[in-house]
């Protein structure tokens, strides 16, 4: 079994340490940088949406302290993870998560041969 079909197989995306720093200017999606697939965020809010802020005892902020790029695939998984733990320990209409990050910058992401 050759190396070339097997790695070809398993990979798909290059690691995220390839484009956590930013470097240049931003990139954002506009008429001159067309062919961008959308954002891969399904949800933006999720829980009991229609509850106002001051309904729930605390409130937590989920911040980085770097200056990094995230890419619109790792916020959707944190939002998954977030969601589903959530449901499970406290319920349904508990909690309201908000993702406030709107991904608008384009990571280039040069492909692997």
């Amino acid at each position: 079994v050759s190396t070339q079909s097997t790695w070809g197989n398993l990979m798909g995306r290059r690691f995220a340490r390839c484009y956590r720093y930013c470097k240049g200017k931003a990139y954002p999606k506009s008429r001159y940088n067309r062919g961008v697939p959308d954002s891969h965020i399904r949800m933006f809010d999720a829980g009991r949406k229609k509850a106002r802020y001051d309904e729930f005892p605390l409130c937590v902020h989920l911040i980085s302290e770097e200056k990094e790029q995230l890419s619109s695939e790792a916020l959707e998984a944190a939002r998954i993870t977030c969601n589903k733990y959530l449901m499970t320990r406290a319920g349904k209409d508990v909690y309201h998560l908000r993702i406030r990050a709107h991904p608008w910058h384009v990571i280039r992401i040069n492909k692997m041969l």
